[in-house]
C-alpha cells in the first residue's frame, strides 16, 4: 500500500483504462465489487492500481490481508487525496498498470463528483434491491447526468443488480427501476457468501475453486467484458456525434415515473 503522494504516472495516458465505482449509499457492495475487479486484472496482468478513496479504507484492508503469493496489485490509500477540492484530476496509476481502479466514497461533493468520473472510461454503480437504496441511487444517477455532466450517449456509465435474488418482490422494483433508467444494465451479482469469503482473505471470486464459484463468476464476466470493450463504446460514441457531454440528460424517479430535468 501507498500513499497518493507517491504515484507518479500519466491518468491519461492511452493504455490506461480508469475504472470509477461509485454509490452515495453505504452497502451497496462498491468495494466487493472494486477488489474483484482488482483481482481480476491481477490475475490477467499486469498489475492494476486499487485507489481507495473512502474514508473506511475497506479495499485496502482487503489488500493487507492478501497472501503475498497472489498476483500483485498496487493499492493506494486516497482519501484526503479525494476529497480535496479539484483533486481528483490528479489521481495516478503505478507506472505499467493498465487499469486504474477507484473505489469512491459515499459521500461526494458535486466539485468531486464531477472530478472523479469526467476522465473515466467505464463507470460502474452497483444497486441492491431495497426501497431506500432504489430511492438513494434515483437521486445519485441524476446528479451524474445533470451535475457531472455525464452523457449517457457516451456509453461509459453501467449499472450493475447486485446481491440479487430472483422472483422477490424487491428484485422485481428493482429492475423496473433500472430499466427506467436507459443506462445499461450489465450484470445481475448473486446475494453469495462466496464474495464474503473472498474479502476476509484478500483474494477475489476468480482466484478461488472454479467449482465453488462457477454461478459467482457467470454473472461477474459480463462486467469484464463491457470493460474490456471500452475502446470499442469510445469509437461508438465518437461515430454517433455523441462524445461530448450533453446538458440536458434527464432521469426516471421510482416516485413521479416520468423524467426530471
Amino acid at each position: 500500500m501507498h500513499p497518493a503522494g507517491t504515484m507518479d504516472s500519466n491518468p491519461n495516458r492511452d493504455d490506461l483504462h480508469k475504472i470509477v465505482v461509485l454509490n452515495p449509499k453505504g452497502g451497496s457492495g462498491k468495494t466487493t465489487l472494486a477488489t474483484n475487479l482488482a483481482s481480476f486484472f491481477a490475475r490477467r496482468g499486469p498489475p492494476p492500481t486499487l485507489i481507495d478513496c473512502d474514508p473506511h479504507g475497506y479495499s485496502m484492508r482487503w489488500l493487507n490481508n492478501r497472501p503475498a503469493q497472489r498476483p500483485k496489485i498496487y493499492g493506494i490509500a486516497a482519501y484526503e487525496h479525494c476529497t480535496q477540492a479539484g483533486k481528483g484530476t490528479e489521481l495516478h496509476a503505478w507506472p505499467g498498470s493498465r487499469h486504474m481502479i477507484v473505489d469512491v466514497p459515499a459521500a461526494l461533493s458535486d466539485d468531486q463528483l464531477y472530478y472523479q468520473t469526467y476522465d473515466a472510461n467505464s463507470i460502474l454503480i452497483p444497486v441492491v434491491p431495497s426501497e431506500i437504496d432504489i430511492y438513494s441511487a434515483a437521486g445519485f444517477i441524476a446528479n451524474l447526468l445533470l451535475v457531472a455532466q455525464l452523457d449517457r450517449r457516451n456509453h461509459n456509465l453501467a449499472i450493475i443488480a447486485n446481491r440479487t435474488r430472483q422472483n422477490t418482490k424487491s428484485y422485481r422494483m428493482l429492475m423496473r427501476f433500472l430499466t427506467s433508467l436507459e443506462i445499461p444494465i450489465i450484470a445481475e451479482l448473486r446475494d453469495s457468501q462466496n464474495y464474503v469469503y473472498a474479502a476476509a482473505y484478500g483474494i477475489g471470486i476468480y482466484e478461488m475453486p472454479a467449482y465453488k464459484v462457477k454461478k459467482d463468476v457467470e454473472r461477474m464476466d459480463p462486467i469484464i467484458t463491457w470493460i474490456d470493450n471500452w475502446r470499442m463504446r469510445r469509437l461508438d460514441a465518437a461515430a454517433s456525434g455523441n462524445f461530448e457531454h450533453a446538458p440536458s440528460a434527464g432521469v426516471l424517479t421510482p416516485a413521479l415515473g416520468k423524467h426530471q430535468h
